[in-house]
């Protein structure tokens, strides 16, 4: 965390490539020494059959949502409107696993229309249904930042639009636009904390 909050500090550098972005922290830094391969956005993408979307009303579609989300609402218009190169939307079909328990994965995806259900698998082999998630919700930040592995499945019930927010992205973004980076990243910070601790409670209620 020191080590981003470093580079957010730095301004911007115009001559920077997108291949030097790409190589600086959430893509390479924390999946380091770690064997397992990463599922990034692209092969999962190809695998679900994902059918891309205009990006001008799917981000429209986006503001709107995060209008009324307490965090995400303190981006502004202006901070939205400039994600869109950073952002891909896809339509994706019912009963697709977009997001696998356990599997190493680099994305963070978030619901614009439809449904997805979050599954965990106990060790012990009972599947414990932890959220039924729906239009502006987010899915898969935790790996997003570090590059970890999944803590649970995200299967969509219905059809369903999905805008897509990879750790190349994320690297772009840190490069050309640090002020929005570091806003996007303190939201997400903050948006996990809470989630973790309700998923925590639940989970310690539902141990034999």
């Amino acid at each position: 965390m020191i080590r981003i909050l470093q580079r957010l500090r730095q301004a911007p550098e115009p001559e920077i490539s997108r291949q030097d972005a790409e190589s600086a922290f959430f893509t390479t830094v924390w999946h380091q020494g770690n064997q397992e391969p990463l599922v990034p956005w692209e092969a999962r993408a190809v695998e679900l059959g994902a059918r891309p979307l205009p990006a001008r009303p799917a981000l429209r579609q986006l503001q709107a949502l995060w209008a009324h989300d307490r965090h995400l609402s303190t981006l502004g218009a202006d901070a939205l409107a400039r994600m869109e190169r950073y952002l891909h939307f896809a339509a994706v079909k019912a009963q697709r696993d977009v997001i696998l328990q356990d599997e190493y994965g680099n994305f963070m995806v978030v619901v614009l229309s439809g449904e997805l259900v979050v599954n965990r698998r106990q060790p012990w082999g009972e599947t414990l249904r932890l959220a039924q998630t729906g239009p502006g919700d987010l899915l898969g930040e935790m790996s997003l930042l570090d590059s970890g592995q999944r803590f649970s499945s995200c299967t969509t019930l219905v059809d369903s639009e999905l805008a897509v927010l990879s750790a190349e992205a994320l690297d772009d973004m840190l490069a050309h636009d640090p002020a929005l980076a570091a806003q996007l990243i303190a939201i997400l910070a903050r948006k996990l904390s809470v989630r973790l601790r309700a998923v925590s409670s639940r989970l310690g209620q539902q141990t034999p």
